[in-house]
């Protein structure tokens, strides 16, 4: 426990993978153990195993009656529920969620009931290392959306506490962020799973290590420098090459071939040239 705890009990609604990392985070600035729910037993014991500092309850009304933050870590469509039963009863805690989806507008029932409302949501993937993601998130980014002026400032402090850096998302601007970070990261997967089967296909017996210098410079240069770190034959213009690949993907790994011309396509409008013999190879091979 820390010698000024920020918090007189915090509570956690959720027992899965950024519920556990955070309340690790969280122990030592609470000055009573963490406190959690969760609908499963098992799982809430094994939530408080990797906390350290902590306690199940089997009641959400032990939180509200009890503490003076209370985080919701729980699957999107899973808050309305957890949400209502909260707003059963007069709040005076700062409550948050961290779902990356919803702004903090689905929490007005709870802001209704006197508590101070935000969504604080953590721009990181959590693993179920709980250790290590405590330690990624010094640094990291918090999208941040409250309703007011004191929900803001709590937001803040609360991803203060965790050692991130928050960063003012607007309600109405939710949706697009969240979509931003998941065609950056859901689609990067989808993206090196094509290249590695594709890879696989051609005889290569280990597509991550081929892969992994390219692709690792490739995300810093663009991370760094966005269009302008692009190589290769789309920016080049250079049409037999890309005719090369998309008869190879067709007769090799036609299921790499629409995401692949999709991409093709986006890069050429990113790059804001028109390039027409290549649009018009990429759109004939798939068959438009």
């Amino acid at each position: 426990m820390t010698e000024h705890p920020a918090y007189r009990q915090i509570g956690l609604i959720g027992t899965g993978r950024v519920a556990r990392a955070l309340g690790l985070a969280l122990a030592p600035p609470s000055a009573a153990p963490i406190l959690v729910h969760g609908r499963n037993p098992d799982h809430a014991a094994a939530a408080v195993t990797a906390i350290g500092r902590a306690q199940a309850v089997t009641l959400s009304s032990s939180l509200s009656s009890n503490c003076d933050l209370i985080l919701l870590a729980v699957a999107d469509d899973a808050l309305p529920a957890v949400i209502a039963d909260l707003a059963s009863t007069p709040l005076s805690a700062t409550i948050c969620h961290v779902s990356g989806r919803s702004g903090a507008a689905l929490l007005d029932p709870l802001r209704m009931q006197g508590a101070i409302t935000a969504a604080v949501h953590p721009a990181m993937t959590f693993t179920g290392d709980p250790m290590a993601e405590v330690a990624r998130m010094q640094g990291a980014r918090f999208a941040i959306t409250g309703a007011d002026a004191p929900a803001i400032a709590e937001a803040r402090r609360l991803v203060a506490l965790l050692g991130g850096v928050a960063v003012e998302v607007a309600e109405e601007h939710r949706a697009l962020y969240h979509a931003a970070l998941c065609h950056a990261a859901n689609h990067l997967v989808t993206l090196i799973a094509g290249a590695s089967d594709a890879l696989i296909s051609a005889g290569v017996t280990e597509p991550g290590a081929l892969l992994a210098p390219l692709v690792r410079a490739a995300l810093d240069n663009s991370l760094d420098r966005g269009m302008n770190a692009l190589s290769g034959p789309l920016l080049r213009g250079d049409r037999e090459t890309i005719g090369n690949h998309l008869t190879a993907l067709t007769t090799h790994a036609p299921d790499l071939l629409p995401a692949y011309r999709a991409m093709a396509l986006a890069t050429l409008d990113a790059l804001d040239r028109d390039e027409g013999a290549l649009r018009d190879d990429l759109s004939r091979q798939s068959g438009c």
